[in-house]
């Protein structure tokens, strides 16, 4: 864990020989620069903090770890990531207690392409740390079935089947913008199954957090920015069924200029990490 951490700062510096701010700036929601400390002492006074990557952005990941490793100081920890889903948590929990070796783990978790680089370091620090890791994302081949047949697709499964998601039927507004702006984005390839889909996947996320969420413990989630910008997706059904916890919600962008926060890109979270655009990725 600790070679890769190494090596992904030395690509880093290596590869961009930038400092720090050049890198990337934090912002508030309103497009105000913050300093990462400052954020820190917020979120450790959340509840629940969602952290919105860009999967193949390397400040993201390596951001995640630093916010994990800080926070584990100070709190009690409860890690989760959209990365791995719910039918996994048995192989997950097994390379947790050290029952099973990473190259195992690789052959009975459908582990994303990226994750030897950007996902083991956090999964070896829960495990060093001993920290629970929540898969919380529901299994592929049935958000695929929401995407050919919208939720009517997933009645016909059996009642074990179902506990890898959220309890059907799902709440769903369709009229949601960021749902809205998924068709746009997709165009021809867009459909209200795909929208469906994406909610089904937030809904179950949101699901797992709060069942493995307990008082006193602060929950960090680890997902694509797009599941939890301006406030929707995950939060939203987050908040739908437990308003009074406190949330705390980080994105990740992508600029030319760093050193102003696109209007675009202002009011996507509560801290809104800004990396330069000529960032080299992961993949």
């Amino acid at each position: 864990m600790k070679n890769s951490i190494l090596s992904l700062a030395l690509l880093l510096i290596t590869n961009l020989a930038y400092t720090q701010e050049r890198a990337y700036v934090v912002y508030t929601a309103q497009g105000k620069k913050v300093s990462y400390e400052k954020m820190m002492k917020s979120l450790v006074k959340s509840d629940v903090v969602l952290f919105g990557e860009l999967h193949n952005n390397p400040i993201s990941h390596w951001l995640q770890y630093e916010v994990t490793s800080e926070l584990n100081n100070t709190r009690e920890l409860v890690l989760g990531a959209e990365m791995f889903e719910a039918d996994n948590q048995i192989p997950l929990n097994q390379y947790l207690l050290d029952s099973i070796t990473s190259k195992e783990l690789d052959t009975l978790a459908r582990l994303w392409p990226n994750h030897k680089t950007d996902y083991a370091p956090l999964v070896n620090f829960a495990k060093e740390n001993q920290l629970p890791f929540i898969a919380t994302n529901i299994p592929r081949r049935y958000a695929r079935m929401v995407f050919k047949k919208g939720f009517e697709g997933l009645d016909s499964l059996t009642s074990m089947e179902k506990e890898w998601m959220a309890p059907l039927p799902i709440p769903f507004d369709s009229e949601l913008p960021t749902y809205k702006n998924i068709l746009v984005m997709m165009g021809d390839h867009g459909s209200p199954s795909l929208v469906k889909a994406q909610a089904m996947k937030d809904a179950t996320m949101a699901h797992f957090i709060l069942a493995n969420y307990k008082a006193d413990q602060l929950f960090l989630h680890f997902n694509g920015a797009y599941h939890s910008d301006f406030y929707e997706g995950i939060l939203w059904y987050l908040k739908g069924a437990q308003k009074d916890l406190n949330y705390t919600t980080i994105s990740t962008v992508s600029q030319e200029n760093i050193k102003e926060l696109l209007e675009e890109n202002r009011s996507k979270a509560d801290y809104i990490i800004c990396v330069d655009e000529n960032m080299t990725t992961t993949y």
